[in-house]
C-alpha cells in the first residue's frame, strides 16, 4: 500500500482504497527549512532522492569491503603455549672431610619484585631472537613479523602468536622462533655461569695459596722439631707423667726392699755379699772337702788337747794341720768368691736348712734392690731428658696448633669455595628460571586474515545504520511538528 494513501486512511480514519496522490511542488518550494525539516510523510516526491542516497552509500559501504576481501592475502595463525613451573628444586651433598655441595633452584616466582613472564615476553619478542628465527627460516627480517605475546593472569603461562602465509608456514615460524627463544636463553646461562666461574677464580686461587702457605709452614716446623701434631706433644706429656708414676712406684719398691735386705743382715750377722759367697761355696766341691777337713782337723786336735795338754807333740803337730787345712780353706774360698783376706771369718758358718733360705732370701732382695735402683735411677735420667724436651716443645706445639687450626680453617673455605663453584654449575635456572612448551605450535585450519563473517557483518550492520537515519530522515518533520505542538501546548 503506498505510504500516502495510508497517512490519508489515518487521518480520516476512515478505511477505503485510493489512488496514491502525488503533490508536485515547483522548485522554488526546496528552501533551506524544508531540507532542515523535511517534507510530509505522504510526499513520495522525495522518494527518488532517498533510493539514491541508499544507492550510493550502500556502494561506499560495500565496495571497500569487497575490495579487501577480494585482494587482501590470506593469513595464518600459529598458536603454542609455554609454562613457567612453579615451584623450586634442591640437591645436598655431603663430602666426608671436604665439605658440602648444595644447588637449589629457587621457584620461578619467588620474588615480588621480578615478573619471569614479563622477562620471557620482552625475550620472545627481542629483535636478535627475531633475527635469528628469520635467517633460520631464510627469510628477511620483515617477512617473518612480530609475534603476538600474551600472559595468563595468576598463571605461568605464555600464549604465542604468529602468522604466516600458509599453515604450514605459520607453524614453522613458531617452531623456529620457538627455537631462537630457548636457543637464546641457553647462551644467556652459559654466559652467567661463565660470569660467575671467572669471578670466583681469582677467590679460590687465593684461598689456595693460603692453604699451601700454611702447609709449608706446618711441614717447617715438623722437620726442624721432630713435632707432627699437638696431639703428639700431649701424647709426650701423657707418657712423661706415666714414666713419672713408675719411678714413684719403682722408688716404693726399692725402699722395701732396702728394709728388708737391712732386717736379714742384722738376722744373719753377715751382709749380702758375704751371704752371696757362703752360697756360692756351698756349690764348690772342693771348699765344702777343704771345710769336711778342717773339721776332722778340730775335732782330732780337740780329743788331743783333752787327752795330752796342749804341749805335747801330737797336739802341736795336730794343732798345725789344722791351722794349714783352715787357711787353704780360706785361700779356697777367697779364690772362689774374690773375697778380701779378713772376710773369712764367717766363710765357715753353715748355709744348710734354714739359714740357707734366709742367706737366699738376702741375696735375692740385694739383687732385685740393685735392678730396682738401676731402674730408678735410668727412670730419673730418662724423666730430667724428657722434662727438657718437653720445655723445648712446648713453643713448638703451641705454633704447630695454631698452624693446624689455620691449616684446617683455610681448608674448609677451600673446599667450600670450590663447592659453591661446582654448585653454581649445575644451577643454571638462577636467574633464567625454567620454562617448558606446553603445546608446541599448532597447524591452523582456516586462514585468520581477511575474516569474511566480521567484514560481511560490519558492512551489515553500517547498511542498517544508514537505512536507520534515513528512516529518520524520511519522518523528521512529523516528530519536529509534534514536539513543537507539545511545547506550545
Amino acid at each position: 500500500m503506498p505510504i500516502t494513501q495510508t497517512l490519508a486512511q489515518q487521518k480520516s480514519g476512515i478505511r477505503r482504497l485510493s489512488p496514491p496522490r502525488v503533490v508536485r511542488r515547483p522548485l522554488r518550494d526546496l528552501s533551506i527549512g524544508r531540507l532542515l525539516k523535511g517534507g510530509r510523510l505522504s510526499d513520495a516526491g522525495r522518494l527518488p532522492r532517498y533510493v539514491a542516497v541508499t544507492l550510493m552509500g550502500s556502494a561506499a559501504i560495500w565496495a571497500p569491503i569487497m575490495g579487501y576481501l577480494n585482494t587482501a592475502p590470506l593469513s595464518f595463525s600459529s598458536y603454542a603455549s609455554l609454562i613457567l613451573p612453579g615451584t623450586g628444586a634442591s640437591s645436598s651433598v655431603n663430602i666426608n672431610q671436604i665439605g658440602q655441595s648444595s644447588s637449589y633452584a629457587t621457584s620461578a616466582f619467588a620474588s615480588n619484585s621480578v615478573s619471569p613472564t614479563e622477562t620471557y615476553k620482552r625475550l620472545i619478542g627481542a629483535e636478535r631472537i627475531l633475527e635469528t628465527a628469520a635467517a633460520t627460516l631464510g627469510l628477511p627480517r620483515e617477512a617473518l613479523g612480530a609475534p603476538r605475546v600474551r600472559l595468563v593472569d595468576q598463571t605461568g603461562l605464555i600464549h604465542l602468536e604468529i602468522t604466516g602465509p600458509t599453515a604450514d608456514d605459520a607453524r614453522a615460524r613458531g617452531d623456529a622462533l620457538l627455537s631462537a627463544f630457548f636457543a637464546e636463553l641457553d647462551a644467556l646461562r652459559a654466559d652467567e655461569l661463565e660470569g660467575r666461574r671467572n669471578g670466583g677464580t681469582a677467590a679460590i686461587d687465593d684461598y689456595r695459596r693460603a692453604v699451601n702457605a700454611t702447609r709449608d709452614d706446618i711441614n717447617a716446623l715438623q722437620a726442624t722439631t721432630g713435632l707432627h701434631s699437638a696431639e703428639q706433644f700431649d701424647e709426650l706429656i701423657g707418657a712423661n707423667d706415666t714414666l713419672s708414676e713408675t719411678l714413684r712406684a719403682r722408688n716404693d719398691t726399692l725402699v722395701q726392699l732396702t728394709t728388708s735386705v737391712a732386717a736379714l743382715e742384722a738376722t744373719l750377722g753377715i751382709d749380702a755379699p758375704q751371704a752371696a759367697a757362703a752360697l756360692t761355696l756351698q756349690a764348690d766341691e772342693e771348699y765344702l772337702a777343704l771345710v769336711s777337713e778342717v773339721a776332722a782337723r778340730a775335732a782330732t786336735l780337740a780329743d788331743l788337747d783333752a787327752r795330752f795338754g796342749p804341749a805335747h807333740p801330737r797336739v802341736e803337730s795336730e794343732r798345725t794341720a789344722y791351722v794349714n787345712a783352715r787357711a787353704s780353706a780360706d785361700d779356697r774360698a777367697r779364690a772362689v768368691t774374690g773375697l778380701a783376706p779378713d772376710a773369712h771369718v764367717r766363710l765357715d758358718q753353715s748355709a744348710t736348712g734354714a739359714r740357707a733360705e734366709l742367706l737366699a732370701d738376702l741375696v735375692r732382695n740385694d739383687v732385685q734392690r740393685a735392678g730396682v735402683r738401676r731402674e730408678v735411677d735410668h727412670l730419673t735420667r730418662r724423666i730430667a731428658a724428657e722434662d727438657q724436651r718437653l720445655a723445648a716443645l712446648a713453643p713448638a706445639a703451641s705454633r704447630l696448633e695454631d698452624l693446624q687450626r689455620d691449616f684446617a680453617v683455610a681448608e674448609a673455605v677451600f673446599a667450600s669455595a670450590i663447592a659453591r663453584s661446582e654448585s653454581s654449575r649445575t644451577d643454571i635456572y638462577a636467574s633464567y628460571p625454567m620454562v617448558q612448551v606446553l603445546e608446541n605450535p599448532s597447524l591452523p585450519n582456516d586462514p585468520t586474515s581477511p575474516r569474511r563473517a566480521i567484514a560481511v557483518a560490519a558492512g551489515v550492520g553500517a547498511t542498517m545504520l544508514m537505512l536507520f537515519g534515513l528512516s529518520l530522515g524520511w519522518i523528521r518533520q512529523a516528530v519536529i511538528n509534534r514536539l513543537t505542538r507539545r511545547r506550545t501546548a
